[in-house]
């Protein structure tokens, strides 16, 4: 058995067998999404998430044992490496425990110990750490020479030697360790001199904060760090000290006497100037990647939601960038998100040319037969949204409110300017509202996620492993939706599995040039895309109208065998199969179990013949606020009022009700009931009722409630 399979067993508690296979899989350079997908069998029926969590462990685990190289390499060269110790580095995985055990051999920079031993004081430690020697400063006379003008200096260099040798055991390393773990604070104050500026508000709260480590929540720890990060507070983890220092004595001094008294004073400095930074520095790295994994959870959580949000689908859509001085972008485009025509409005102050702005909107929808509006979130969002649903249209239009974060960053890309060169950034990001509606998942790639504003404290972790767990998203919200080969574009069909930027362009130019394709044999002629890439690839792409049914389904063409041997037993076409339930109903998949095809894709596949093509979002629904609360000044204590969903985090949901201010529906108000994650009881874009609890005028805060709140 893979010794890396064995411990990602254990630690997620998963079957062997299948978490070997994973990591096969991934080995052979399977994505996530076709091994959750089109290698149950081999995984034991393994979804995605389980999947991840074992190529994040491998990952780590392979990370530990190049570390493992590092440090045998080193020890054997100075020398130093026994058998024992080998072996202890050997078994280990666990990273501070084999950091321990290098610790006495690494490499560091010139310490108090180092000189003390240059000068010729390790004997003399040595006889002091035996505590026998009744007269320690006779037997430190014997060393005084060089630089070491008397017994009194011999000694100190002894017990600088001393304190960096109790700061290297394993045993005293863990025993602080396991105190900060019971008792560490971590604690936060303002810099007195920041105390009363605008910029220190926001984190009031912190001013004089403190709390169990182990019970700080990650958005409060984020929160501390950045305080810090901008010089605004001062954090700090602690410890018993007391109880540290006597636990480090009652290890490395026995009895009392001289020698004891002199072991216990280094001991002593060790602690304050060694081991507790170093613990100390430990466990703020510790929690911080904690608060890191936490918050990246609830980033790519949302960022899920924000993709396979509804979408309206191929209508013909106007997108409305609002504003107020610059006016409102309007952009009108045919079914396909193709850019039909571009104009500026002024309907809203300073500007004011309402009447001229109405019979321009009612003409373009008209004339180029709009069906549905999207106007940004943004400034003038709701003066916007007011405007346009006062209008006179000849023929039924849908309004919707759209999320414009990232437009900005969108409009000012490198995608932006090859799509439209010829356009300004303002038409670019009404284009992008527009396309949102239309179909979130497709438009929505072309952004950096970290730049569509559904995260927290995003800016603050670790952007390598955010960057890591943002991509991995897309790409399983990409390929769980499926994608039009026909009609996608290039930085969609990136986070199709198995194809990337190199073989995305290449279909788009192939595409371009031999015209749509027909089947997804095809993909074989583009160039570059070899048998292992269409392997992965094909299941997720999606050819509507083609000659073989099942090309716009998610069967994996390696199965089409299984369904043209279905429909053959039916005395049938596969298109009948499809259409025909009663056919359906009357196969036995056990039938057509092999080898290598079990119950788990038979049942998909039989899942995917009764709605071939299918997209998993839901219906999108139209939302409108009440017409009248329109600023933070209209708000009143026990309001009840429609709202969107805009961001959840852990310790709640953020909810736009149409005053340009988001309310917080803390975790503590989200239901009648105890709640342990948001994601339990709303989503993102959910359209809630909720009520005014308190206003923050000063802040800028508003607290809302759905505690006993209903929808009508």
């Amino acid at each position: 058995m893979n010794i890396y399979a064995k411990l990602i067993s254990e630690q997620l508690r998963l079957p062997e067998t299948g978490v070997e296979n994973t990591i096969a899989l991934l080995d052979l350079g399977c994505t996530i999404p076709f091994i959750a997908r089109y290698r149950k069998e081999r995984t034991g029926n393994l979804d995605e998430v389980q999947i991840s969590q074992i190529n994040n462990i491998y990952e780590k685990l392979q990370e530990i044992a190049k570390r493992k190289e590092t440090i045998l390499k080193t020890i054997e060269e100075q020398g130093k490496l026994t058998d024992e110790l080998r072996k202890r580095i050997e078994e280990t995985w666990d990273s501070a425990t084999l950091e321990d055990l290098y610790l006495p051999f690494k490499p560091k920079r010139r310490t108090r110990a180092q000189t003390a031993r240059e000068q010729g004081l390790e004997p003399l430690a040595t006889i002091l750490l035996l505590q026998r020697e009744r007269h320690p400063y006779e037997a430190a006379a014997r060393f005084v020479k060089g630089e070491v003008k008397d017994a009194a200096a011999a000694i100190k260099g002894a017990q600088d030697i001393i304190a960096e040798m109790v700061s290297e055991d394993e045993r005293s390393r863990n025993q602080v360790r396991h105190s900060y773990q019971r008792e560490a604070v971590i604690t936060s104050k303002v810099v007195k001199a920041k105390a009363d500026s605008d910029e220190a508000a926001k984190f009031s709260d912190y001013f004089d904060f403190s709390e169990p480590l182990r019970r700080c929540s990650s958005h409060r720890l984020l929160a501390m760090r950045r305080g810090e990060s901008e010089g605004i507070l001062r954090v700090s983890i602690t410890a018993n000290d007391e109880e540290c220092v006597e636990r480090l004595i009652r290890q490395h001094v026995r009895g009392r006497g001289p020698c004891c008294d002199i072991v216990e004073e280094a001991v002593e400095d060790s602690y304050k100037r060694l081991l507790r930074p170093s613990i100390e520095t430990e466990f703020a790295s510790l929690s911080k990647e904690k608060a890191d994994e936490e918050a990246i959870v609830v980033f790519a959580e949302n960022l899920r939601q924000l993709l396979l949000a509804a979408p309206l689908g191929q209508k013909r859509v106007m997108g409305i960038d609002p504003g107020f001085r610059t006016g409102c972008k309007v952009v009108c485009l045919d079914a396909q998100g193709n850019l039909l025509h571009h104009e500026a409005i002024f309907p809203h102050p300073p500007i004011n040319h309402r009447m001229q702005a109405t019979v321009h909107v009612e003409q373009l929808v008209e004339k180029y037969a709009i069906e549905a509006i999207a106007i940004g979130n943004g400034t003038a969002s709701r003066e916007t949204s007011d405007f346009v649903k006062g209008l006179d249209f000849k023929h039924k239009v849908q309004t919707f409110v759209v999320s414009e974060d990232g437009a900005s960053v969108y409009s000012a890309s490198k995608t932006a300017r090859e799509e439209f060169p010829d356009e300004d950034v303002t038409v670019r990001g009404a284009v992008s509202i527009g396309r949102r509606l239309m179909d979130p998942l497709a438009e929505l790639v072309k952004i950096d996620p970290k730049s569509i504003g559904v995260g927290q404290y995003q800016h603050d972790v670790d952007q390598g492993k955010l960057k890591k767990s943002l991509d991995q998203t897309v790409e399983s919200c990409v390929n769980s939706v499926g994608v039009n080969l026909n009609t996608a574009s290039q930085h969609l069909l990136t986070y199709v599995s198995g194809l990337g930027p190199t073989l995305a362009k290449n279909i788009v130019e192939y595409r371009r040039e031999h015209g749509a394709f027909t089947s997804r044999a095809q993909l074989k002629k583009v160039p570059r895309l070899g048998p292992a890439a269409y392997e992965q690839c094909a299941g997720f792409l999606r050819i509507p109208g083609a000659k073989n049914p099942l090309d716009n389904s998610a069967v994996h063409p390696e199965s089409y065998p299984i369904v043209a041997q279905m429909a053959k037993d039916c005395g049938c076409t596969v298109d009948e199969l499809i259409s025909n339930r009663e056919k359906r109903s009357s196969i036995d998949i056990r039938r057509y179990v092999t080898d290598t095809v079990g119950i788990p894709t038979l049942t998909d596949i039989m899942g995917e013949l009764e709605k071939p093509g299918r997209d998993p979002r839901e219906q999108i629904e139209e939302f409108e606020f009440d017409p009248n609360v329109t600023s933070i000044d209209d708000l009143a204590e026990g309001m009840v009022l429609p709202g969107i969903v805009t961001n959840i985090t852990n310790f709640g949901a953020f909810v736009d009700i149409g005053v340009h201010q988001d309310g917080l529906v803390h975790i503590s108000q989200l239901a009648d009931r105890y709640v342990k994650d948001p994601n339990d009881v709303v989503h993102l874009h959910q359209h809630v009722r909720v009520k005014v609890k308190e206003i923050d005028y000063r802040r800028n805060r508003i607290s809302l409630t759905m505690k006993g709140v209903f929808d009508n």
